[in-house]
């Protein structure tokens, strides 16, 4: 059925559309949240964040290509940008499986095996989790006492969670999914290598994450002294996974925002740690559409794969 469909380009552009119309819905959402107090912050501020988000972002689809290479599935740079930033607006449909849906069918436009392609994808997932428990397990304790007591227990997650990523794990999760799906059995492992280089992706990410974080903080008045650095990037890491962890929150609505007034309460009263989650989610949006409209502007690549057969029918 899906195959049938993507075959259908007036049915493709409504889908593309209607990914863009939920972006631009949670734009304007998030604007009428937080635009007053965008508009009192520096332009350079405004600027320096998205810029920010948009280089996190680059080094987040670096991480999702090197664990598609190492599947066998290797991708030119622009491809695989262009698959992931018009992904990541899945996101903002209702529901937690588009922007695994939508990178899956993208990524069989260059050939590349739906098996491959989605196991990447949780892998990338997966990983981005377990490197933000660790920024936070990592910066709070020496931050903000009180958020790293509150939630202790988040640290408890780390070692499971670097567990998850071991290949052989990983190979049986994958094996067990097709087989409760009916599909075909694809030989999917990933190296230690590969998962390596995805981590060490991942980490680069949380550079310019960081600083996003704490231009915000510093631009509602949160001081610009370097202790507040890792203060924020260990906010914005621990409210990120308490948004995923606590599944019953949609989006991580209401989550993140009680983990960041309490883990930036050394620097901000709650009300200003209100408004810079606010900020947070308009800058992280606005660099979304933005990645969407540069993965539109890239011209299709040809991909290249592997002798071991990235390529498949399922």
């Amino acid at each position: 059925m899906v195959r049938r469909l993507r075959a259908l380009p007036w049915l493709r552009a409504a889908l593309a559309a209607a990914l863009l119309g939920f972006a631009g819905y949670a734009l304007a959402a998030n604007w009428a949240e937080a635009g007053a107090a965008l508009t009192r912050l520096s332009p350079w501020t405004v600027l320096g964040a998205v810029l920010a988000a948009l280089a996190a972002l680059v080094c987040q689809v670096l991480a999702w290509r090197a664990l598609l290479a190492d599947l066998g599935a290797p991708l030119p740079v622009a491809a695989a940008g262009r698959i992931w930033g018009l992904g990541q607006l899945g996101k903002y449909v209702p529901g937690m499986v588009w922007a695994f849906v939508a990178q899956v069918e993208l990524a069989k436009e260059h050939d590349v095996a739906r098996s491959r392609s989605l196991a990447a994808s949780v892998l990338a997932f997966a990983v981005t989790l377990a490197v933000n428990v660790m920024v936070a397990a990592a910066t709070l304790p020496f931050t903000s006492a009180e958020a790293a007591g509150r939630w202790w227990w988040l640290v408890l997650l780390v070692p499971v969670l670097l567990a998850c990523l071991h290949p052989r794990l990983i190979a049986w999760g994958v094996r067990t999914g097709l087989r409760l799906l009916r599909r075909p059995p694809v030989d999917v492992a990933a190296s230690p290598r590969g998962l390596a280089r995805a981590v060490l992706w991942t980490l680069a990410a949380w550079v310019p994450l960081s600083l996003h974080a704490w231009l915000l903080v510093a631009g509602v008045g949160g001081g610009s002294a370097p202790g507040t650095w890792p203060l924020a990037a260990g906010a914005y890491a621990l409210a990120w996974s308490l948004g995923l962890v606590v599944v019953f929150a949609p989006a991580g609505l209401g989550v993140r925002e009680l983990a960041l007034a309490v883990a930036l309460a050394p620097v901000l009263p709650e009300g200003a740690a209100l408004v810079v989650a606010g900020l947070s989610r308009l800058v992280m949006t606005a660099a979304d559409l933005g990645g969407a409209g540069i993965a539109l502007a890239l011209r299709r690549t040809p991909s290249t794969h592997s002798p071991t057969g990235a390529a498949g029918t399922d």
